[in-house]
């Protein structure tokens, strides 16, 4: 336990400043009012009210112990007499703590992230009131980091959801979550920063940036604006040290709505896409282009019978909006798209050749399954996988998609990294889950997978 330092004030200067203090009337140390009577700002008042919609979320999980590799080795346990099969590794039940938000009472259905429930036996929420129960999983999308529960209790109390696209960076904000393990905790803070990418390689990004305090466990809590209102869900920190340095990042309610509506509704998401391939708009380019934008994304590539063919999209045309919204950066469009429903119709400001025009285009659905590593091999715990879509990568065609991969985590360990591509499981080739699946019968038994990473193929034995 680290000791807790005070620092001493010389004598005399105490006394002189307890003596003061003694001097003062009570309510000039302890103030209530200020000078026109009324009582002094605080933010109590709303967090009475919306502390009871932001719980406190305990997963368990069971994994396998380490266990040495020569235990593993036929002629080691022969030279030592032990018996001739090893049985199975010990498992351990391992806990952790994170945050969650009721969306809704009345069903019961509570929002956190995705990584706070990944890979969780069992799930418990506890509530500001001291209930404790077990959660069901609705569904999660690991492209947002987001994960929808439900519990089943009553006298619930719901948080009021706000547009996030409101938000101005210097607006208060107050985070309130569960860190460390705590219990639950408010801090404050305001908005730093709006639309952070980046961050990670994959994923869907527009992070709210903020200097409230957040930290380990704060994960899947509530940011809300003075009103009390959500604006965003607590994901991530920049953490050199550890622990919290004023920099941390919230997904907004503008992607999150959408997302939680597809998780209730369908237990998944069904993701859209466009059918092309863009780059950012530099100075280079929008000379070359001889065009006056200077943001922007330049379609490289429009990918036969999809959304972008049909709505008359070419190779070279410049995306500057979406529906209205400014588009800057490649980040901005696969956001745009990737969280519009399917079948949506979105309206695209394009320069082309110079000149400005608008296209329409019906957003499809991208195909594919998506699941989690440890839904087919207890070796791919930690690993989300999916069919690999076309023309999504340059250095593949057909495969599962490695989407991302919990550092850390089994999967990580045996050497998989995000961007990989499964194309044959245990001398099977496989080009989707299913096929991944039916190549894997026993989850606990070693997997000889054939990887392409970039275009570099290479066979690894996960044990």
């Amino acid at each position: 336990m680290q000791a807790i330092r005070f620092r001493r004030l010389p004598v005399p200067a105490f006394l002189i400043l307890l003596g003061m203090l003694l001097a003062l009337p009570a309510q000039a140390v302890l103030p209530r009012i200020i000078g026109d009577g009324q009582e002094l700002p605080s933010l109590a008042p709303m967090l009475e009210e919306v502390s009871p919609a932001v719980v406190n979320i305990a997963t368990f999980a069971r994994v396998r112990a380490h266990q040495n590799p020569l235990m593993q080795d036929p002629f080691f346990r022969r030279f030592f007499n032990l018996p001739d099969q090893p049985g199975q590794m010990p498992e351990r039940r391992t806990a952790s703590a994170g945050s969650g938000v009721i969306v809704d009472a009345k069903n019961g259905y509570v929002l956190t992230n995705a990584h706070v429930v990944r890979n969780a036996d069992e799930v418990e929420v506890t509530l500001v009131d001291g209930r404790t129960m077990k959660a069901e999983v609705v569904g999660t999308d690991s492209g947002v980091d987001l994960a929808v529960l439900k519990v089943e209790a009553d006298n619930l109390v719901e948080i009021k959801i706000a547009d996030s696209t409101t938000l101005r960076v210097g607006d208060f904000v107050i985070a309130i979550g569960n860190p460390f393990g705590l219990g639950q905790t408010v801090t404050s803070g305001i908005v730093s920063a709006l639309g952070r990418t980046g961050l990670r390689i994959d994923g869907y990004e527009n992070f709210i940036q903020t200097d409230a305090s957040i930290n380990p466990g704060n994960s899947g809590g509530a940011l809300v604006n003075l009103r009390g209102e959500l604006v965003g869900i607590n994901t991530a920190i920049i953490a050199p040290a550890g622990g919290n340095i004023g920099i941390g990042f919230a997904i907004p309610t503008e992607m999150a709505g959408n997302v939680m509506m597809q998780l209730i509704e369908n237990g998944e998401v069904r993701r859209g896409v466009l059918g092309v391939t863009v780059q950012d708009l530099g100075p280079e380019l929008a000379e070359a282009f001889d065009v006056e934008q200077k943001s922007g994304v330049v379609v490289s590539q429009v990918l036969d019978n999809s959304a972008a063919s049909e709505a008359g999209l070419q190779p070279g045309d410049i995306v500057t909006a979406v529906d209205g919204k400014p588009i800057t950066r490649a980040a901005d469009l696969r956001n745009r798209v990737g969280l519009s429903p399917v079948g949506e119709q979105v309206r695209l400001d394009i320069v082309r050749d110079g000149k400005s025009r608008q296209v329409v285009a019906v957003i499809r659905e991208t195909g594919g399954q998506t699941a989690d590593g440890n839904a087919v091999s207890e070796h791919l715990r930690g690993a989300s996988i999916r069919d690999l879509r076309d023309g999504e990568v340059d250095y593949a065609s057909k495969g599962v998609l490695v989407e991302d991969v919990e550092d850390g985590s089994a999967a990580w360990r045996a050497g998989l990294r995000r961007g990989d591509v499964i194309i044959n499981a245990n001398r099977k080739d496989v080009e989707n889950v299913d096929q991944l699946r039916a190549a894997v019968p026993d989850q606990d038994a070693a997997l000889l997978l054939r990887l392409n990473r970039s275009g570099g193929m290479f066979f690894v034995v996960l044990r």
